[in-house]
């Protein structure tokens, strides 16, 4: 099993340094980026990573001498980066043309230079020693707080930058064996999403969910109100914009945490997970904010995380598999159906229905089918 343990680097007068060479890998970024461009326009076709590679190596020598100080594994590292993306790109393209997904990926563009946060170690260029780190290429050690012992074997070190100006040092280990499966309680339950209940399961319980934002709304509309008063790029204005970043911070980690706990908490009471696949941009394009408040496609990845790691079941059902209207006793439909109906009664067999539980009794009984 793959895992990564994530570390806050302390507060240094040297990580400036580590700001500085982001910025150099930025550079780098913007170079191989405006020459794929234009070599696809010139001759129709990308440039491998191989030739690329090769191409930085003659630029070391030759016009940028001082991009030999930078750790070569790194730079490779931002090519990786740029291929993958064009390779998933190209295979977006050939995928909406063969019928096989309506999604589309666009083509990779040039990160601005406050987005462009992360740089990637693999085998070589650091030194490790316990809660301390060295980078070779600017001969500097770093200090950062290890609340935990890192297990397996280190394949890769990101070292990253928040928008609050925080440095984050993660560990990609493999072969990492550090907790028991949860044991099996041999149940099945399906679930339907919601906007007013997070989750529905198919037995009747109802999960409520916090929204953190929401209730973030006063705090976050004070601060933008000071943010605004402020000259751009003055002094007070970047505390005050580091301000707004802190607390958005805030908001993700409560409902990431929440997210984590919820699915330890399903996978504690359940052995199969039926789950409903939904089309998240389009709700976001009717129901805005609140939706990117439940975040349920981030809850769906770290459940996914949980069951992998506990050996539980998940499953999903496909997009437009019909979960609402169907009876869940005898299947007749209820054409009749709006979204204000939350309580409606077949006209078949005459069971009433709570519309949540009905969709999930549906969504179990379609998952557990495939």
């Amino acid at each position: 099993m793959r895992k990564t343990y994530k570390y806050k680097l302390q507060h240094q007068s040297n990580t400036i340094k580590l700001g500085n060479l982001l910025d150099d890998m930025h550079r780098i970024h913007v170079h191989i980026m405006r020459l794929q461009k234009r070599y696809c326009r010139l001759f129709g076709k990308n440039i491998s990573a191989y030739r690329m590679n090769a191409h930085i190596a003659k630029l070391k020598k030759r016009t940028k001498p001082h991009w030999k100080e930078l750790p070569s594994q790194v730079i490779q590292d931002v090519v990786l980066r740029m291929g993958k993306a064009y390779d998933a790109f190209f295979r977006n393209i050939a995928a909406r043309k063969a019928g096989k997904t309506t999604k589309k990926v666009g083509r990779p563009h040039i990160k601005p230079h406050h987005k462009y946060n992360s740089m990637t170690f693999t085998q070589a260029g650091y030194k490790l020693e316990g809660n301390r780190i060295k980078i070779n290429c600017i001969d500097t050690w770093y200090s950062f707080h290890k609340h935990r012992e890192i297990k397996g074997e280190i394949k890769t070190i990101t070292i990253k930058r928040d928008m609050c100006g925080d440095y984050w040092i993660c560990f990609s280990c493999e072969n990492v064996h550090d907790s028991e499966p949860k044991a099996m309680t041999g149940k099945r339950a399906g679930f339907d999403f919601g906007l007013k209940t997070f989750l529905t399961s198919s037995d009747g319980d109802k999960i409520e969910c916090p929204q953190f934002l929401k209730r973030s709304l006063n705090r976050l509309r004070s601060l933008n109100k000071s943010l605004s008063r402020k000259v751009l790029k003055s002094g007070n204005w970047y505390r005050a914009k580091r301000a707004v970043s802190r607390h958005y911070r805030k908001v993700a980690r409560q409902r990431y945490d929440w997210h984590w706990k919820l699915a330890t908490h399903l996978c504690r009471s359940y052995d199969t997970l039926i789950m409903e696949t939904l089309n998240i941009d389009g709700m976001k394009r009717l129901w805005g904010r609140k939706v990117s408040d439940l975040a349920f496609y981030q809850f769906l990845q770290i459940l996914q995380q949980k069951c992998v790691k506990h050996n539980k079941q998940f499953g999903q059902i496909e997009l437009w598999t019909g979960t609402t209207k169907p009876c869940s006793e005898c299947g007749e439909r209820n054409e009749e159906i709006t979204l204000a109906d939350r309580r409606w009664r077949c006209s078949h067999c005459g069971i009433a229905h709570d519309r949540d539980i009905n969709a999930a009794i549906n969504i179990k009984q379609a998952g557990l089918a495939a």
